[in-house]
C-alpha cells in the first residue's frame, strides 16, 4: 500500500513539472482535452492489455462491501485517516490557488518557467521521502514518521502566511510541503491497510479515496473564494486550521500494529469447520487477526512483521484439506 501511495505522489510530481509547459503550449482547454484523450487511452489499455480475471471467488478484503460500510464509518481510527487525506488535499489545492501567482509576482517567473522550480523541489522531496518510509515501515516507527509529516504540513501553512511575499521563502516552503506530502501519500494507505479490519480493506479504501476527492473539491473551492474575497493570508490560515486539527487527531491516534496481511485459499468446508479453524489460527504465534470465510474459501490473516509461525499456519490449513 505504501508503494501505491508513493506512485500517486510521483505522478503528481510529474504533472506539476509538465503542467506549466502544457499550459503554455495548449492552454487550459487543451489540457482538459488531453486529459480526456489519456482517459480514452487508459480504457483501451484496460480492454486490450489487462487480462480478464474470469470467474473467481469474491475476496471481501479487496472489494467494496456495502454491508461493512457502517462499521468502517464508525471506526474512529479510520475516521482520523479519512479526515487526514481530506485535509492533505484540501490544503494542497487551496495552496495552489495562490502559489503560482505569488511565484510570478515575487520572482518575475512566467508560468511557463515554473517547472524550473517544481522539478528540483519534487526530486529532492521524493529522495528525502524514501528514508522516512524505510524508517516507518522497517523500524516500526510509522506513527512517529506520520505525525512528523503532519507537523511539517502545519509549519508550511503557518509560515506561508508571512512568507508568501518572499520568492525564496515560497520555494523553501514548497520543498518542505512536498517532503511531507510525499511521506503522507505513502504512509496513509499503509495505515489504512494496517488498521482496517482484515475483511474490510476494500471498503476502507473506498471511503478513503472518497475523502481524498472531497478534499480536492473543498480545497479548490475554498482557496479560490478566500483568495478572491479575503487575501492570500486567509488561504494559508484555512490550511493551518485544518492541519492543526489533523495534527491533534494524529497524535491521539492508536499506534498502528506492525502487521501485514496474508491470504490463504482453503478447501471446501462448512461454517462449523471454518469457525474451528479460525480459533486454531488465532492461537498461532504472531497471528494478530483471523477471518476465515467458508463461502469464499479463503482465510485472511494479519500477522506480526517481526515474526510469525507460518509453518504452523500452513499445517493447520493443510490439515483441514
Amino acid at each position: 500500500m505504501a508503494m501505491i501511495g508513493s506512485t500517486i505522489g510521483l505522478m503528481f510530481a510529474v504533472s506539476m513539472v509538465l503542467g506549466p509547459a502544457l499550459y503554455q503550449s495548449i492552454g487550459v482547454p487543451g489540457m482538459f482535452a488531453l486529459t480526456g484523450v489519456l482517459a480514452l487511452l487508459a480504457m483501451v489499455v484496460v480492454a486490450t492489455v489487462i487480462p480478464n480475471p474470469g470467474a473467481s471467488h469474491f475476496h471481501s478484503d479487496a472489494e467494496m462491501a456495502p454491508a461493512r460500510l457502517k462499521d468502517v464509518l464508525r471506526d474512529k481510527q479510520l475516521l482520523r485517516l479519512n479526515f487526514g487525506i481530506f485535509v492533505l488535499h484540501a490544503a494542497q489545492m487551496a495552496m495552489f490557488t495562490v502559489v503560482p501567482l505569488a511565484l510570478r509576482e515575487t520572482g518575475n517567473f512566467a508560468e511557463s518557467q515554473h517547472w524550473k522550480i517544481y522539478l528540483p523541489v519534487m526530486l529532492i522531496a521524493f529522495a528525502l521521502m524514501v528514508p522516512a518510509i524505510i524508517l516507518g515501515e522497517k523500524k516500526a516507527k510509522l506513527k512517529q514518521v506520520f505525525v512528523f509529516a503532519v507537523a511539517l504540513i502545519l509549519v508550511t501553512q503557518l509560515l506561508l502566511t508571512v512568507l508568501i511575499g518572499n520568492f525564496w521563502g515560497i520555494v523553501a516552503m514548497l520543498l518542505t510541503f512536498f517532503i511531507a506530502f510525499n511521506i503522507l501519500e505513502a504512509t496513509l494507505p499503509s495505515l489504512i491497510s494496517k488498521l482496517a479490519p482484515a475483511q474490510a480493506k476494500g471498503t476502507a479504501m473506498g471511503v478513503y479515496n472518497t475523502s481524498q476527492s472531497l478534499g480536492l473539491f473543498v480545497g479548490g473551492a475554498m482557496g479560490g473564494l478566500l483568495a478572491h474575497y479575503v487575501g492570500h493570508f486567509a488561504v494559508f490560515a484555512f490550511g493551518a486550521v485544518l492541519t492543526g486539527i489533523w495534527l491533534w487527531l494524529a497524535i491521539s491516534m492508536r499506534t498502528p500494529p506492525a502487521v501485514k496481511t496474508r491470504m490463504f485459499h482453503l478447501e471446501a468446508m462448512d461454517e462449523a469447520t471454518a469457525y474451528q479453524l479460525s480459533r486454531q489460527l488465532a492461537a498461532v504465534t504472531g497471528v494478530a487477526e483471523v477471518v476465515v470465510s467458508a463461502e469464499e474459501g479463503v482465510a485472511y490473516l494479519k500477522v506480526n512483521m517481526a515474526g510469525w509461525d507460518e509453518e504452523q499456519v500452513l499445517k493447520l490449513i493443510e490439515g483441514v484439506g
